[in-house]
């Protein structure tokens, strides 16, 4: 059973033309015709911890996960009325230490400054019945850190948003995409219970569940291609 599990940033209006990365931003009304349109077709919209019996063969059925990287303000104001309008449940990976604050890893590329969810925001996803991911605790590029401030960064992300939002962690993303075998290792030891990749494809039984693929969806999938890429996981050419 192949399952795709896709990967959002931002749910917000169009960034200007020339604007870098402007193809992680998806409209809302983009967001919410794929999602409505997954509804009609049978398609349940799962958070990791939703699809993990899924993803393990212990249960079948039409269901496809849905992850959010970095825990952005826009996505509980413009992704949390859909998903709970429809009654499916996602994952948001949340930067630990920067609730309220903004995605300063961007800051020296000229990505404009876009608001991360307080603390209440954050309350009020998990009120809605969305889960709670890690994303370290400062967007830490896992390779360019050593061996122990990597596991400082997956290790305590985890401990901080449980004790500061009351829930159990168990998923866990790779900021960047960007880790090693010792990384992966890490998570599994830090009581996670799947980590998502940026690599491209559909996740099933077969896979490292602390390696998983995910299917990108940018600012420019099309409906068409949309359900192409949930079918087969395959990258679109063009994000812009």
């Amino acid at each position: 059973m192949s399952i795709p599990i896709l990967m959002y940033h931002q749910i917000d209006v169009t960034p200007p033309r020339g604007t870098r990365l402007r193809g992680l931003t998806v409209h809302p009304s983009g967001f919410r015709r794929q999602m409505v349109w997954m509804k009609r077709l049978g398609y349940r919209g799962l958070s990791m911890a939703d699809l993990m019996p899924y993803l393990r063969g212990e249960r079948q059925g039409k269901v496809f996960g849905i992850t959010f990287d970095d825990g952005y303000r826009n996505v509980v104001r413009n992704a949390l009325p859909v998903l709970n309008e429809l009654g499916f449940t996602s994952t948001n990976y949340f930067v630990a230490n920067h609730f309220g604050e903004g995605n300063f890893w961007d800051a020296d590329k000229g990505i404009p400054h876009s608001a991360l969810m307080t603390m209440e925001e954050a309350r009020a996803w998990i009120a809605g019945g969305q889960e709670v991911g890690s994303h370290t605790l400062d967007h830490a590029r896992l390779s360019a850190i050593d061996a122990d401030s990597a596991r400082e960064q997956i290790f305590r992300s985890r401990d901080v948003l449980q004790d500061m939002l009351g829930v159990t962690v168990t998923a866990f993303c790779y900021p960047y995409g960007d880790f090693n075998a010792t990384h992966a290792q890490m998570a599994r030891e830090a009581g996670y219970a799947n980590a998502t990749t940026t690599e491209r494809g559909l996740a099933g039984p077969a896979d490292d569940f602390f390696l998983l693929p995910r299917v990108g969806i940018w600012r420019t999938t099309h409906m068409i291609r949309f359900f192409q890429k949930c079918l087969t996981g395959h990258e679109d050419r063009r994000r812009g």
